[in-house]
């Protein structure tokens, strides 16, 4: 018997089983989809460990999944396990079996017969056509947390969403929306937050930033973003740390997380591990990938675990200032950087003062004040905005 197991790297505070993808006597291949765990933050799907046939399911929808706990086996010494296929079923066979009691039929061809139970109920419930929605599961399949976007925006393109659940613009909760509330309460109920809010010049980066450009280099704001980050954690480590019951444990590594935008697709923080040991191109390549894995749907979940500190980059979408921003989970800071844009400023100039117009942003820290004090935070923030206003870094 071979066991399935939660994975022991999950983003978020907790797991859920939202739904299995196969059911007790079904052959799966090597990979294949097999549940799909939730947290407060992201969908995670659990691939089939080894080919064979699933003879035992132990945490079913619904039951909570700590790291590492069994989710079910699977029988690898059946004869199924050579050449397991995905059963499909014939376009007649298709055309006659609804998904549900009163829901649509399947198109085939379509990927429907694929959908979770979960997704199907979904679908039904806020009268959704899965054709519609694109999915960011394995091979482009719908997940639950897609239809969960879908309802929760409601611009889905040609998506019919019922009328009487948005009367007066009321938004009914989903189980994802109830956790991310949780999430927030606990995490600014346990954790005193304070903000520091310093203001940045980004002359120099965006010179340099042109200079690399022109040799064919390219790269984002939040490759210097993180860079000098990494950088100022020397002044002040404990803004790498988190709070223990009876220590400041500080990371061995700084692992930045970077708020991602998926555009109707929400939010996800993918995480640049071991920034401190990378130079500035190789945290600019480490973020392309990053990112085009994001919006592909294709980050695994050691993608966005591990963080230890988070840059909050909310100025992309205009804002100027954000205060104070909730803390991630087991982190002790988190930087905000606004929007950047030309303002006057006033600089001394061969001992006169001189008003000119720089490209200039608000950024801010708020920590955990249980393991960072005011000193180490205005430190970190000194220290962080004298490098991005000499850059490069000496």
């Amino acid at each position: 018997m071979i066991e399935v197991r939660v994975p022991d790297e999950q983003e978020g505070t907790k797991a859920v089983v939202r739904a299995w993808l196969k059911k007790v006597g079904e052959a799966v291949a090597v990979n294949d989809p097999l549940v799909e765990l939730e947290t407060d933050k992201v969908t995670q799907e659990v691939p089939a460990p080894a080919a064979g046939v699933l003879t035992e399911i132990l945490l079913d929808t619904d039951a909570e999944a700590e790291p590492g706990a069994l989710l079910g086996r699977i029988d690898s010494s059946s004869p199924a396990k050579a050449g397991v296929q995905e059963t499909k079923p014939s376009p007649a066979a298709a055309e006659q079996a609804p998904i549900g009691a009163t829901g649509p039929r399947p198109t085939p061809g379509s990927g429907e017969e694929r959908l979770s139970p979960s997704v199907k109920r979904a679908l039904l419930q806020h009268n959704i056509e899965a054709s519609r929605i694109q999915g960011t599961g394995r091979d482009g399949r719908i997940t639950r947390e897609d239809v969960d976007r879908a309802v929760a925006s409601a611009t889905t393109v040609g998506t019919a969403v019922k009328h009487s659940e948005f009367a007066g613009g009321d938004i009914p909760h989903d189980r994802m929306r109830l956790k991310i509330a949780d999430n927030m309460v606990r995490a600014v109920s346990n954790a005193p937050h304070v903000t520091a809010l310093f203001e940045a010049d980004f002359s120099a980066i965006a010179a340099h930033k042109a200079a690399l450009a022109a040799k064919g280099v390219k790269l984002s704001y939040t490759a210097y973003l993180i860079k000098a980050a990494a950088e100022a954690m020397a002044v002040a480590p404990a803004i790498n740390g988190r709070w223990e019951e009876d220590r400041i444990a500080i990371g061995p590594s700084i692992n930045v997380g970077v708020g991602t935008a998926l555009g109707e697709k929400g939010l996800v923080v993918p995480v640049v591990k071991d920034a401190g040991a990378l130079s500035l191109e190789g945290i600019g390549r480490k973020l392309d990938d990053l990112t085009a894995r994001a919006r592909s749907g294709q980050l695994a979940a050691a993608d966005v675990s591990g963080g230890t500190f988070t840059i909050s980059n909310h100025g992309v979408s205009g804002s100027l200032l954000a205060a104070p921003i909730i803390l991630h989970a087991g982190q002790a800071a988190i930087l905000g950087v606004g929007k950047l844009e030309k303002r006057v400023v006033v600089r001394e100039i061969d001992g006169q003062d001189a008003i000119l117009v720089r490209p200039m942003a608000y950024v801010t820290l708020t920590i955990d004040h249980r393991v960072v004090d005011g000193h180490q935070t205005n430190a970190w923030l000194t220290t962080f905005v004298e490098i991005l206003e000499s850059w490069p870094p000496a």
